[in-house]
């Protein structure tokens, strides 16, 4: 049949994976780097894809193509969510989703001087690489942190990402709006409370901003508060 379906220019492709990130059918994925249509009855023809490449790499055509198959489409999605450490879009294996487990530090006890250790409990932690439904997600104290707050408040580890999930990104440099995945994590999981950690400088308020809409967006009624951070690394704001 002849139908619109997405049509990838490789050319124009950078390999950031974020285009496979927004596919929930799964009908894209990144092969040698690039982002690939692998299956013409996985594209719904609805493109919310588009907005996610920063190239323009994605476009529309109308071309001989097999029809939307949404059964086909829903048995995927459940075969894929038993399995566990899910690998990313951007095929990174660095990137590969995955629990952080921490053994007591050896040295802490043989120097003079404490080895603080890292709270940090899942690998990734940018909004835009980690996957909706990550295991970690469910029963989460979800922790959303603007970039820079770690590198000015000193004690970052100890006072926010313990015993959180932690997310971060910059609205800025990163040029998205962040409340639809923040919207989906929020929905698609048993999140208990929401901590958004953000610097004083103007940009930043594009975090908050998409945090409290995805919030919303969400439906759900769950605790939450956010914390400023001054540019000389101290709180200047708790609400």
């Amino acid at each position: 049949m002849i139908r619109k379906i997405i049509q990838i220019d490789e050319k124009k492709c950078n390999g950031c994976g974020a285009c496979a990130q927004a596919c929930h059918e799964g009908a894209i994925a990144m092969v040698d780097g690039k982002a690939r249509l692998m299956r013409d009855d996985y594209c719904d023809g609805l493109g919310d894809c588009l907005p996610a490449c920063p190239t323009g790499a994605i476009t529309f055509v109308k071309r001989e193509a097999a029809a939307y198959d949404e059964q086909a489409v829903l048995q995927n999605k459940q075969k894929k969510s038993h399995k566990q450490g899910t690998t990313l879009p951007c095929g990174c294996p660095g990137s590969q989703s995955r629990t952080i487990e921490h053994s007591p530090c050896e040295s802490q006890q043989t120097q003079a001087v404490p080895v603080m250790q890292s709270r940090l409990s899942q690998w990734p932690v940018q909004i835009k690489l980690v996957p909706v439904n990550a295991s970690y997600f469910n029963g989460a104290k979800l922790l959303i942190a603007a970039d820079c707050t770690a590198y000015a408040y000193a004690n970052f580890h100890e006072d926010f990402i313990k015993d959180h999930v932690t997310l971060v990104g910059c609205p800025k440099l990163d040029g998205v709006d962040y409340a639809q995945k923040l919207t989906e994590i929020i929905q698609s999981n048993d999140i208990k409370s929401m901590t958004v950690v953000r610097m004083e400088v103007p940009c930043c308020g594009g975090l908050e901003v998409a945090a409290k809409t995805a919030l919303q967006n969400s439906g759900k009624f769950i605790p939450w508060q956010v914390v400023t951070i001054s540019t000389s690394g101290t709180i200047v704001d708790k609400s």
